[in-house]
């Protein structure tokens, strides 16, 4: 089978890879498809320490094709989203639903140490799989693994979000499914950008206010938008914008920081009578994966319509290339 590897220098090569066989307590998963994350692409130029001879995509969705032993065999044809971390599996982080924070050895995860979606089938533990429900997509499975379970995640660290006025900062997939989850929850969102595309996107997904934050002031807008009050909720996916973060949050408001590399400061003799909260996100938990996907189902979230580009894995460097370009819009892979 073909796989995408990264060699590292802003270049991908499509390898030839045997097929995968399961071991104990492991599946083969019939990959229908993958989708491409931003974070692909510090891999993609070697900024990032990973494996280089590993096939990428931590996005992978599919049907579970084979099953090593101790696996129940009827579980071949099911359809399963994949939490793309995996750790020890007794630890208190892990049976949390937390892998990625295993506390009693290394972590590993698909893309970085081991073979990821990027490839007709990938091999995983049995514990990874995550049940899809009816109704949800191989396309929005893909983006729940990461892009759109990371603005998810982000949301559950901040508590509700109803009845807020809520500043998504950065519109690209991860900002687009927070903006798109923040507004089904009851919130007035602004999003915020600095490409009109995705600003247009925005305000499909449900963002009551949009602002090009380069042709525009930030914080007059948001003031404008709040009587004076700025933002109860600020969410900051871009990792560029921190700043802008802090410079629109009101009294007694909580910040989120998802995007890197997502440089923040402040001095507290500054803000300290602001009463902020300030948090970060990393991912979401297996079990906060499975309830994002009951969700969007539940809600009929457009999260399919993230995407702008589908490919085929023979068109993977066609595929990086425009990504690369991070001029909007999101890619995946689609497999028969």
């Amino acid at each position: 089978m073909k796989g995408v590897v990264f060699p590292g220098d802003g270049t991908i090569v499509l390898r030839d890879f045997p097929e995968p066989e399961p071991g104990y307590g492991e599946v083969v998963v019939k990959i229908r498809a993958s989708g491409m994350c931003g974070s692909d692409l510090h891999f993609y130029h070697g900024a990032f320490d990973f494996d280089h001879a590993v096939i990428q995509g931590h996005e992978p969705c599919g049907e579970v094709y084979a099953v090593g032993p101790g696996v129940d065999p009827a579980r071949i044809g099911e359809r399963v989203m994949i939490h793309h971390y995996i750790g020890c599996g007794t630890c208190r982080r892990c049976r949390a639903g937390w892998p990625q924070m295993c506390e009693t050895a290394p972590g590993k995860t698909m893309a970085v140490h081991v073979d990821g979606g990027h490839a007709p089938f990938a091999l995983v533990p049995e514990s990874s799989l995550l049940p899809m429900p009816d109704g949800l997509s191989f396309e929005a499975g893909a983006a729940i693994g990461c892009g759109t379970g990371t603005a998810w995640g982000a949301i559950k660290r901040l508590g509700s979000v109803a009845d807020t006025t809520t500043v998504v900062l950065g519109q690209g997939p991860v900002g687009l499914s927070a903006t798109m989850f923040a507004a089904s929850m009851g919130a007035r969102v602004i999003a915020v950008d600095v490409d009109d595309r995705r600003l247009a996107h925005s305000a499909k997904f449900g963002a009551d206010l949009v602002v090009n934050s380069r042709a525009q002031s930030l914080t007059d807008a948001v003031a404008e938008f709040t009587g004076g009050r700025l933002a109860d909720v600020v969410l900051e996916t871009s990792g560029r914008a921190s700043d802008d973060a802090l410079a629109v949050l009101g009294t007694f408001g909580r910040a989120v920081f998802t995007g890197l590399p997502g440089d923040v400061r402040f001095t507290t003799q500054a803000v300290y009578k602001k009463q902020w909260t300030l948090l970060t996100s990393w991912t979401m938990s297996s079990i906060e994966q499975a309830r994002c996907a009951e969700y969007v189902v539940a809600h009929d979230l457009p999260v399919d319509e993230l995407y702008s580009h589908t490919w085929t894995i023979e068109q993977a460097d066609e595929a990086y290339r425009w990504f690369d370009k991070q001029d909007a819009g999101k890619g995946v892979f689609l497999f028969d």
